[in-house]
């Protein structure tokens, strides 16, 4: 019977291995190289440990498995063919074709099967950790919360994963937050796609960890699938640590290149393929799957997978008729469904600056909505995201809805990813404006991904005055602009900053980034309810014009101030306040030119940053193209123009 059992194992690993061949030679296309050494060790971890469903592949409860080294996808996606999820052999053979459902990386939004999307290396270590954190936080915030949620978070990585800074940011929080439920499966294959890892790579990962608060196991053969099993498993039994598996592996296994970076991206081709099959035992024809590897997968993943679905269907069934109120907060977070919190909230319409505005509603939907979870990266006190009497998240505080994410923007970013993607919290996430350069890749995965992240950009002008060129944005506005499916919102007063907590909270699948002041900012003569919604409308408007003002953010009121002076000259310049750009581009084009009512050479646009995107509105354009310079906020603003007085000047030689 042992006998047996190490045949099927066997067979299962080399059919596994010979369809990654037979999938990246047909598109001649792809990456063998890790593809082929990881596979005993996701079969592995398939056969033994992992808890999913393929019937029903967005269960809550199951383990998650993410790819952080999206590149072997080859093997992910035979992996869930294998399991008996939607992808036919038809799927695998048009993989990297157009429109397939097999993408050179994996796609969350495309590819039922998997959690998280995959390629720019590091990230998925990341995400993996905002998974792990939306575990523990979610259980713990109910009562008998495990009965509710309780899995492991699985992360595949490779030396290119542990080489990106990302990953330093991600497993240092990990280590901290002492995320017990993550392991990570690190591929050591001694090779990356330019050369063997000693040309760039000579520390010891094991020494990282352990500097980092991790468990450390290691395999010696990554072609071991007991030893691996046995490692995950004890991983498993880990009371207070994330756990790292090293398991070193020999690069394109069976390739008669292995062991050599050629392996890593480039196609084995038809004779080194029959080579590597030769070397698996493996002698069938291509694209020929045994029928017991098709029944062993079923008996062991699928199966298994099965009977804990329905086992918590069973147990969520009687924990909602034990805890309904719970169960029914457990369900909203579970679907982003905020209405039955935020109905009768009100807000207080005060001349301040939009970081104070956006402190007080913060703490007010907090408040109001059990589920919320966020910080900043460390300027919590600036930015205003220290909501008063609220629980720290921590190793100690699982139920603390406050986190002190350090100072690691791009890893903060990451884990927020994760944890949309998990899914049962609302986060946020808040630093200076200048920083979202060291958060971007983040907030573009979020966009591939369809998730309605919250960012607090505060800080957001030639307004922050002493710090100087450093921390003062210039080009992040068009940076986040030219993000597509990236929702931009920098209110101008009060007002708008409520409007765009709404439609941030509101958003089911596009990132918000709101853009707000250091600066106080009066409250704008008009109040409209949509103005954030549909992204421009007129505060000031001039039946006969002679030109408009296109303004945004603090910029809205020395808007207003300089059309007043040059009303005393005898020009009448409308102005537009523009929260939105990427909602104003989405309305129709009657409602567009009935805001761009002045013809194109007679509008300017005014706004405290590149003028780049701004030629799209506006002939005349007033910016700043240049970086900033330290001194008190109100000499930097006078120093580049930006008084009623010099840019009520300008317009008016600019409309001459």
């Amino acid at each position: 019977m042992e006998e047996q059992k190490v045949d099927i194992d066997s067979l299962c690993v080399a059919a596994l291995r010979s369809l990654v061949i037979d999938v990246i030679n047909k598109a001649n296309s792809g990456h063998p190289g890790m593809a082929l050494d990881a596979a005993p060790m996701m079969y592995a971890l398939y056969r033994d440990h992992l808890k999913a469903d393929p019937e029903h592949p967005d269960w809550i409860n199951r383990d998650r498995l993410v790819y952080s080294a999206g590149h072997p996808s080859a093997l992910i996606y035979s992996l869930l063919h294998l399991s008996g999820y939607s992808l036919s052999l038809e799927d695998l053979q048009r993989f990297r074709q157009l429109h397939s459902l097999t993408p050179g990386h994996p796609e969350v939004t495309l590819t039922r099967g998997i959690d998280a999307t995959a390629g720019p290396l590091g990230q998925g270590i990341g995400q993996a950790v905002g998974m792990a954190i939306a575990e523990k936080a979610v259980s713990a915030q109910y009562p008998e919360g495990s009965r509710l949620l309780d899995h492991y978070t699985y992360c595949l990585c490779g030396d290119g994963c542990l080489e990106e800074g990302i990953s330093q940011e991600a497993i240092s929080l990990a280590g901290h937050l002492k995320l017990n439920k993550l392991i990570l499966l690190y591929d050591e294959n001694g090779s990356t796609l330019d050369g063997p890892t000693s040309n760039s790579l000579t520390e010891s990962v094991k020494l990282r960890f352990l500097a980092e608060e991790w468990n450390v196991l290691e395999v010696s053969s990554g072609n071991d699938v007991e030893a691996i099993s046995k490692a995950i498993g004890e991983a498993k039994q880990s009371a207070l640590y994330p756990t790292v598996i090293i398991v070193h592996t020999t690069i394109g296994y069976g390739s008669a290149k292995q062991g050599t970076h050629a392996t890593h991206g480039a196609p084995l081709g038809e004779e080194d393929g029959r080579h590597a099959k030769d070397v698996y035992g493996f002698h069938y024809p291509d694209w020929t799957v045994p029928e017991e590897v098709y029944a062993h997968f079923k008996e062991t993943f699928a199966s298994r997978g099965k009977e804990a679905y329905e086992a918590y269907q069973n147990e969520s069934d009687a924990y909602e008729a034990e805890h309904p109120e719970d169960y029914a907060r457990f369900a909203n977070a579970m679907s982003r469904n905020l209405d039955p919190y935020i109905q009768n909230l009100s807000f207080e319409e005060k001349k301040e600056a939009s970081r104070a505005s956006s402190g007080r509603l913060l703490s007010d939907y907090f408040n109001a909505i059990p589920f919320l979870f966020g910080g900043s990266a460390d300027v919590a006190a600036s930015v205003k995201t220290g909501v008063k009497g609220a629980v720290d998240f921590s190793a100690t505080h699982p139920e603390g809805r406050n986190v002190n994410w350090g100072i690691r923007e791009f890893g903060m970013a990451c884990a927020c990813n994760g944890i949309l993607l998990h899914g049962g919290l609302v986060p946020y996430a808040g630093c200076f404006l200048i920083f979202a350069d060291y958060l971007k890749p983040a907030i573009r995965m979020a966009a591939m991904e369809e998730l309605p992240m919250i960012y607090l950009f505060s800080h957001d002008s030639l307004a922050v005055g002493e710090d100087g060129t450093t921390h003062q944005p210039i080009e992040q506005l068009s940076m986040l602009r030219t993000i597509p499916g990236v929702k931009v919102i920098r209110p101008a007063d009060s007002y708008e900053t409520s409007l765009a907590y709404q439609a941030a909270l509101s958003s089911k699948k596009n990132p918000t980034c709101l853009i707000l002041t250091r600066q106080a900012l009066p409250m704008l003569p008009v109040k409209d309810p949509k103005g954030v919604e549909k992204g421009a409308y007129f505060v000031k408007k001039f039946e006969k014009e002679d030109g408009e003002i296109l303004a945004t953010g603090s910029e809205v009121s020395l808007a207003l101030e300089s059309s007043a002076l040059l009303e005393e000259k005898g020009l009448r310049l409308s102005v537009v306040s523009l929260p939105c750009l990427e909602n104003f581009d989405a309305c129709t084009e009657d409602y567009r030119k009935s805001i761009l009512s002045s013809p194109y050479e007679k509008r300017v646009s005014l706004e405290m940053g590149s003028t780049a995107l701004w030629g799209k509105y506006a002939a005349n354009r007033i910016g700043v193209d240049a970086f900033g310079t330290s001194g008190k906020a109100e000499d930097v603003l006078s120093e580049y123009g930006f008084t009623p007085e010099k840019v009520a000047e300008k317009i008016a030689q600019m409309l001459k």
